[in-house]
């Protein structure tokens, strides 16, 4: 074997590792993240789900089952080749049912990422913001989380409620 021949092979393999490192950082963090936004849904009592601060605001049970929405959408859309159904739906779910539900779709993004092919973190796919790589998808799975866990901190703080305690990496 040459020595560009043994160069190349490392470049690709530390680009591989690095992909792995890529997915593996993103399931620590997902599960820290399932954990932390459970222990928020927790913290809210179920009199108050229907709360919002503003009228032009979700309440706190529809901004958690808009979280999952979107995880469901997101890691379906980008992650599978399943087709995702955004059916519209009017049924009024008790607290447990949604922190069962939130939960579920966490988990199940979390098997799908877990058997994405890391290579395929580089490629392109269409999005409505343009053309976006998968990587970036999976970065904006955790953001929007994120996104709207903050707000559900202000909802709890609102009621004078504790927030849980930061759980981060």
């Amino acid at each position: 074997m040459n020595k560009s021949t043994l160069i190349l092979i490392l470049l690709f393999s530390t680009a591989a590792f690095s992909q792995n490192e890529t997915i593996d950082a993103f399931l620590e963090k997902w599960q820290n993240s399932k954990t932390y936004l459970v222990e928020i849904a927790n913290a809210m009592p179920v009199d108050k789900y229907d709360y919002k601060p503003t009228e032009r605001e979700m309440t706190f049970g529809e901004q958690l089952l808009h979280i999952k929405g979107n995880m469901d959408w997101l890691s379906t859309s980008y992650f599978t080749n399943e087709k995702f159904d955004k059916k519209k739906d009017e049924k009024t779910y008790s607290k447990d049912e949604i922190i069962l539900m939130v939960e579920k779709s966490f988990d199940k993004v979390y098997d799908i990422i877990i058997n994405t092919n890391p290579e395929s973190l580089n490629e392109k796919v269409v999005f409505f913001a343009g053309p976006k790589t998968k990587l970036q998808i999976l970065n904006l799975l955790q953001d929007h989380v994120s996104h709207h866990r903050g707000q559900l901190i202000v909802y709890l703080n609102l009621n004078e409620i504790l927030p849980p305690k930061y759980v981060g990496w």
